[in-house]
């Protein structure tokens, strides 16, 4: 399927006075782009009769059931409980069949890799993770063929024709990162000439998206976290690097080259008057430098399932210096887009982060508001594994959906 390009309507609907920022289209010509209308209402509102989804999306009712009984038949539909209403026949709502089809997402990190099977739903059908002292091209290659094939394994091998591609976020330029990673640079360069989608290639012909992780984290909360409550949001990953990303009118806001949201790169200066980037103070890899001065083995925090309890005292602080930052780096995406909310997550324990937010509100009381409306401070729902999960998201979204998911919300 091929996404049509078309204009937004984001005028009332005389008959309903609903929002319509999408209208479909009974031209047959154009079945592709209404088939993805479809499927993305049912994704970001739930299962619907078919006379709902013509509402909603100014479609004929015959032109629906075409496409739904299309959809269907192709597996990637199921018909729920009848539902009787007052009058007439019970209408049959339709959603999502989370067989319909598969997501492979790998997040590529400082430490880690991840690697997550989803369904059409979102749900993980299987996770797997490698470590290491820093990532190279080699070894993520041959850790997503064997995931890939324990993937296939696991589904067998009908259930298996059905994964969408793959998606893959990974640090915008990883190879600039060599110190702060902590890697020789002769060995981190061999990811500048890698050409990724040609590596994978040689052991799949599945389609392969490769997006920013940061991105990738922003996309997941906007699918299946925040982005049905905030049509703009500016969004914080507090990963081993802090990243971002931009959700405008309801859409993940990629820029001209994949690099929007790159937060980490906001300027910082400190009280010394030293000039730093954010991803300099408000990082994890802060928390692992200063458990190593204090002795405590700094890897602990990636181990799976977390538990940050024992080290209190460098937590705190860690948590008190990466919120003041945190706080005005808010105040200032604010100043340059009306954001009505910033959300931040991380890779942290939920408890960690909701202690996190509520600093960061504290802080921004403090700072110099004057011309601007201060946005909500919200907590993150996906967590710590944001950013395989967004990038599970990228195979789906460019083959069945649509991105931009203005008035498909359950209000509509």
């Amino acid at each position: 399927m091929k996404l049509d390009d078309r204009s937004q309507d984001e005028s009332q609907d005389q008959s309903t006075g609903d929002p319509q920022v999408f209208r479909g289209s009974n031209q047959s010509g154009l079945r592709d782009y209404n088939e993805r209308l479809v499927l993305s209402m049912i994704q970001r509102s739930g299962a619907m009769p078919g006379v709902e989804i013509a509402r909603r999306a100014g479609l004929s009712p015959q032109t629906v059931s075409v496409i739904l009984r299309s959809l269907e038949s192709d597996g990637l539909l199921e018909r729920g409980a009848p539902q009787r209403g007052r009058v007439g026949k019970p209408s049959i709502p339709m959603g999502l069949n989370p067989e319909g089809l598969y997501s492979v997402g790998m997040k590529i990190g400082r430490r880690s890799a991840d690697l997550v099977l989803t369904d059409f739903l979102g749900n993980t059908r299987q996770l797997l993770q490698t470590t290491y002292r820093y990532p190279m091209p080699d070894a993520i290659v041959g850790f997503l063929k064997s995931g890939l094939a324990s993937f296939r394994e696991a589904l067998g091998e009908k259930a298996a024709d059905r994964i969408s591609g793959i998606g893959i976020a990974m640090p915008f330029e990883i190879w600039n990162w060599s110190e702060t990673i902590g890697a020789p640079p002769n060995d981190i360069a061999a990811w500048r000439d890698l050409d990724f989608a040609a590596e994978i290639a040689q052991f799949t012909n599945l389609p392969v998206f490769i997006e920013n992780d940061a991105t990738a984290a922003c996309r997941a909360e906007h699918v299946y976290g925040l982005g049905r409550t905030y049509r703009d949001f500016a969004y914080f990953f507090v990963g081993s690097f802090i990243g971002g990303g931009v959700v405008l009118n309801h859409a993940v806001f990629e820029g001209a080259r994949g690099n929007a949201g790159a937060f980490g790169s906001l300027p910082i200066r400190l009280s010394t008057g030293e000039d730093k980037q954010l991803i300099d103070v408000a990082s994890l890899y802060r928390l692992e430098a200063d458990l190593a001065r204090k002795g405590i083995e700094p890897a602990r925090i990636w181990a799976s399932p977390q538990d940050w309890h024992d080290f209190p005292e460098v937590l705190e602080n860690w948590i008190d210096y990466t919120a003041r930052h945190l706080a005005r780096a808010a105040l200032t995406v604010c100043a340059v887009i009306d954001f009505e909310a910033v959300v931040i997550d991380g890779a942290f324990p939920a408890e960690v982060r909701t202690r996190l937010i509520n600093r960061v509100r504290e802080n921004i009381v403090d700072l110099d508001q004057r011309g601007l409306f201060p946005p909500v401070i919200a907590e993150g729902t996906v967590g710590r594994n944001a950013r395989a999960m967004g990038a599970a998201c990228s195979p789906v979204f460019n083959q069945f959906l649509l991105n931009t998911l203005g008035g498909l919300s359950q209000s509509s």
